[in-house]
């Protein structure tokens, strides 16, 4: 099949540069911002309710709980998890409210990474 010249040829009978791919540039989405969430240690909160929280509400074994928590005990803070912004609002105060509906003062905090 042969074009007609007229479609192939730009006014002088070159080849027309205006022909081509139209690309539209996106641009690129950021992730959305992580949050650390943070055990603090306090002198009162008995070490195996630490273990339980750990477990409960951020999936880890026994052992992985046990470690953390002794991390918290010995340095005062530990990082627990990093979520996205709603994850661990929702972990911070799932925390802290299953820590004082049992009566201790655990605090549980987030920062940003």
């Amino acid at each position: 099949m042969t074009l007609a010249p007229h479609l192939m040829t730009g006014r002088e009978g070159k080849p027309d540069d205006q022909t081509g791919v139209i690309t539209k540039t996106r641009p690129k989405t950021q992730r959305p911002p992580l949050y650390k969430v943070l055990l603090l240690n306090d002198d009162y909160t008995p070490m195996e309710f630490v273990v339980h929280v750990l477990e409960r509400f951020f999936g880890m074994t026994h052992a992985q709980a046990f470690e953390v928590m002794l991390t918290v005990h010995k340095k005062g803070v530990a990082v627990v998890g990093v979520f996205p912004f709603e994850v661990a609002e929702t972990k911070v105060a799932q925390v802290m409210d299953f820590a004082r509906r049992h009566q201790h003062p655990l605090q549980c905090t987030m920062e940003k990474e």
